[in-house]
């Protein structure tokens, strides 16, 4: 399965087209949200990310795959920030439907956390360290995800002893005492399916960037 641009959207183009789309987004995400400051707690990778991926993107384009995906990934944050996290409506759906116990929406947040980074960090390796075709390239792709996972529970950590009852909204633990163990867990699964099932056309996709396929030295890109 290949996330590529619709034949009505020139490769070229659809940096722009997404780039709106998720502004636009966002612009929806944080009218009438229910609270701002989760709101900007959940969305911030968003108003940071966009920015740079605007300022770098003739200098360093990425594959297509990789910005249908972060896209995909900014409105799922986006939700998240204007319900928070335990009571996005679709989470209360699936609970009741399910016969949950909580809003199981967090959860799906945490998995995307491991596997559109895992594409990201993926790239980034490909393109500039001599591990593109290397066996070493999806264990250390899926430990950075780790990484980062656990960065971030260190920041709601923060949040938490900062912020006390306040930060419960951002937090969105649901009463679980080992929310923190699952958020990581659904991150690592999240970042090992990414590299299991969008390897290979990840791989296509970076061929046409003219990244090297070498291990003997750092990937470059063409042009």
């Amino acid at each position: 399965m290949t996330a590529v641009a619709h034949p009505a959207v020139p490769r070229r183009q659809l940096p722009a087209v997404l780039a709106v789309l998720v502004v636009l987004g966002m612009a929806v995400s944080v009218w009438g949200s229910k609270d701002r400051t989760t709101w900007f707690l959940e969305t911030v990778w968003v108003l940071v990310g966009l920015p740079l991926l605007v300022f770098t993107h003739r200098r360093f384009p990425l594959t297509s795959l990789l910005y249908c995906l972060l896209a995909f990934h900014a409105l799922v944050l986006m939700v998240g920030g204007h319900y928070t996290y335990a009571q996005v409506p679709l989470g209360d759906w699936v609970r009741d439907a399910f016969g949950l116990d909580r809003n199981p929406y967090d959860r799906f947040g945490h998995l995307m956390q491991g596997f559109v980074p895992a594409v990201l960090v993926r790239e980034l390796l490909s393109r500039t360290s001599p591990l593109r075709g290397s066996r070493w390239l999806a264990p250390l792709t899926v430990c950075a995800c780790l990484a980062f996972s656990a960065v971030f529970e260190m920041l709601e950590w923060l949040a938490a002893v900062t912020g006390g009852h306040s930060a419960d909204a951002f937090l969105a633990t649901q009463g679980d005492v080992w929310d923190t163990q699952w958020d990581m867990f659904c991150a690592l699964i999240g970042a090992t399916v990414s590299v299991l099932v969008l390897s290979r056309a990840h791989d296509r996709q970076l061929d046409r960037l003219g990244v090297t396929r070498s291990c003997g030295g750092a990937g470059s890109t063409a042009g």
